[in-house]
C-alpha cells in the first residue's frame, strides 16, 4: 500500500493508497517541534489502530511538504524507519509532468504542482484550483497541463482568529450556514461574514482568472480542495468538483511517474 502525506502549514493530511482507492486517511496538526522519532510514533500507532489494514504493509511513501522543518524531519522519519520502502519526495528533480511558467519557478509550493497534476489528470484543463488551507490558494493551469500562475489570499481559519482577537465583542464561532444572509444576532452575524464572504471572494477571483485564462472562461473547470472546502463549496456559483483528497492523489500520480 502507499502511504501519501501531505504536511501543511496548520495540518498534516495522511492517506493511505489500495490501487488508485484512498481507503483510509487522517489529519493531524502540523507541529514544526516534532522530530523523526515522534513522528514515527504518531504514524505507527495511527497505522496499527486502523481495522482496514489488516496487517498490510507500507510498500511506498509519496511526501510532500510546504514546511522545511517538518520536511527535514520526515525525510529522517522515512530513512530511519522505512529505509526499506521506496520513498518520493516532491523536490526539485522529481520528475512531475507539469512545466512552470512562473518568474521564479522555484517559489512554487510543492503541494500546488501536486495538485495541479492531480486536476489535470482527473478533468483536463484549463483549470482552477481552489485549495482552501492556511490561505486560500488559486492556482491556475492551461489547457497544456503548464501551471502558469496564482492568487494567494488569507484563509478562513486565520481570518476568524485574526477577527475574533481584534474585535472586543467578537469571539469564534461554529464555522456553519446561518439560517439567513442577514442574521439576526451576533453569531449569525460572523457566520454569515465569513461562509457567503468568501463564497463571493471566491466566485469573484475566479471569474476574473478564468477570463484570463481561456477564451471562454465557460472551458475553465474549477476544483475545490483543502479542509474547510465543504464551507464554502454549496455557497459558491463557480466551483464545479469539489475533491478533498486532489493533494494526495496528486502524490500518487507522482510516485508512480518516478518509481516505475
Amino acid at each position: 500500500m502507499l502511504l501519501a502525506i501531505d504536511v501543511g502549514n496548520t495540518h498534516t493530511v495522511l492517506g493511505l493508497f489500495e490501487g488508485d482507492e484512498v481507503i483510509e486517511h487522517w489529519r493531524i496538526a502540523t507541529d514544526a517541534r516534532r522530530t523523526a522519532d515522534e513522528i514515527a510514533v504518531v504514524l505507527q500507532g495511527l497505522l496499527g489502530q486502523s481495522p482496514l489494514l489488516k496487517g498490510a504493509d507500507v510498500d511506498g511513501i509519496a511526501l510532500c511538504s510546504t514546511v522545511p522543518s517538518v520536511l527535514n524531519e520526515m525525510r529522517e522519519m522515512c530513512r530511519r524507519y522505512y529505509g526499506d520502502v521506496p520513498a518520493v519526495i516532491v523536490e526539485p528533480g522529481v520528475r512531475t509532468g507539469v512545466p512552470v511558467r512562473m518568474d521564479n519557478p522555484k517559489e512554487v509550493g510543492s503541494d500546488r504542482i501536486v495538485n495541479a497534476l492531480a486536476a489535470i489528470q482527473l478533468y483536463g484543463g484549463p483549470c482552477i484550483i481552489v485549495d482552501f488551507g492556511t490561505a486560500t490558494s488559486f492556482d491556475a493551469v492551461s489547457a497544456k497541463g503548464e501551471y502558469v500562475g496564482a492568487v494567494t489570499a488569507p484563509g478562513i481559519e486565520i481570518s476568524v482568529d485574526a477577527l475574533a482577537a481584534a474585535g472586543a465583542q467578537l469571539h469564534k464561532v461554529e464555522l456553519v450556514r446561518p439560517r439567513s444572509v442577514i442574521a439576526k444576532n451576533t453569531v449569525e452575524a460572523l457566520q454569515s461574514g465569513i461562509i457567503y464572504g468568501f463564497a463571493g471572494q471566491v466566485d469573484g477571483i475566479v471569474e476574473r482568472m478564468a477570463a484570463e485564462l481561456a477564451d471562454d472562461p465557460d472551458d475553465v473547470t474549477v476544483v475545490a480542495t483543502g479542509g474547510a472546502a465543504a464551507l464554502v463549496v454549496g455557497e459558491s456559483a463557480s466551483i464545479d468538483v469539489h475533491e478533498p483528497w486532489l493533494t494526495l492523489i496528486g502524490l500518487r500520480l507522482i510516485y508512480h511517474r518516478n518509481t516505475l
